[in-house]
């Protein structure tokens, strides 16, 4: 699943390629993709004449902040990839992906497709802007953002307090941190030599201190070397990214750690592979 390195990945090649471009129409291939308004009877007409102001990102959602044709604001189109979604700037003339759901054209033949293999992505467009967080309803649930300056160590501490759960099933709560997922909720734990079962009320204030500066390096890390590729992720080209080349846990069963080279270990957890180094994250 895309996570906040995939998904700003994904924001800045949007904000490079298709700022201030206009809708010049659309084509719905798999109705149910999409979240609001649900008939593409409605959504192609309304996206329609509508230009690009910006691309922002919350958490993992994706949100095209909408101009009409007097460059006054009018809401927001909402993209969430969810487990195999990608977004691929193109040519309409280019041959259809198997699993094209929604296409987005522009002038001069240039086209955004939206392809979702398990077809669990959705799209929103919200015209009224007050109103999109009533809309896309998942905003109002989630925590700050990593490197918002609400993500303080006070604000952290007091979530990790009042929680019972294994640390890593509490790193992957959308409302206490925005946009971490499996991938770096491991590659964190290690960095802070945290074991993945420890209670999240059991932390020892430099614990805290330690894992609160890994989530933010880790992020950043990733978002530089421009997200993770292990199955479905690609940039706006098509081209992978390279932090799974440099993974310190994740993706790595039993291959040696890269500080100690004791292999390292993969668990279940709440449902989700975990990765951890038995000796560099002792219980």
């Amino acid at each position: 699943m895309p996570e906040l390195p995939e998904v700003e990945t994904v924001r800045r090649g949007l904000n490079t390629l298709t700022l201030n471009k206009t809708f010049e129409g659309g084509e719905v291939l798999l109705p149910r993709t999409l979240a609001y308004p649900l008939s593409p009877e409605q959504f192609v007409p309304c996206l329609q004449g509508l230009a690009i102001a910006e691309w922002q990102r919350r958490g993992k959602y994706l949100l095209a902040q909408l101009a009409n044709q007097e460059q006054k604001k009018c809401g927001y189109l909402g993209i969430h990839l969810r487990m195999t979604g990608q977004l691929l700037w193109t040519q309409q003339t280019e041959k259809l992906q198997k699993h094209t759901r929604v296409r987005f054209f522009f002038k001069d033949n240039q086209e955004l497709r939206f392809v979702d293999t398990r077809t669990f992505g959705k799209v929103w467009l919200v015209t009224d802007q007050p109103q999109v967080h009533n809309v896309i309803t998942g905003l109002k649930k989630l925590g700050p953002e990593p490197f918002a300056k609400e993500f303080s160590i006070v604000y952290f501490t007091k979530r990790l307090s009042k929680s019972s759960r294994n640390i890593k099933t509490f790193l992957l709560d959308q409302g206490v941190v925005a946009g971490i997922g499996n991938i770096y909720a491991d590659e964190s734990l290690f960095k802070s030599k945290i074991q993945p079962q420890t209670l999240a009320n059991q932390l020892r204030p430099d614990q805290i201190e330690s894992l609160h500066q890994a989530i933010i390096t880790v992020l950043q890390t990733a978002i530089d070397q421009g997200g993770t590729t292990f199955s479905d992720f690609l940039n706006l080209l098509g081209v992978n990214g390279n932090y799974g080349n440099s993974a310190l846990v994740y993706g790595r069963k039993d291959q040696p750690c890269r500080v100690c080279q004791t292999p390292i270990v993969k668990i279940k957890l709440g449902g989700r592979a975990t990765h951890f180094c038995p000796q560099c994250q002792p219980k």
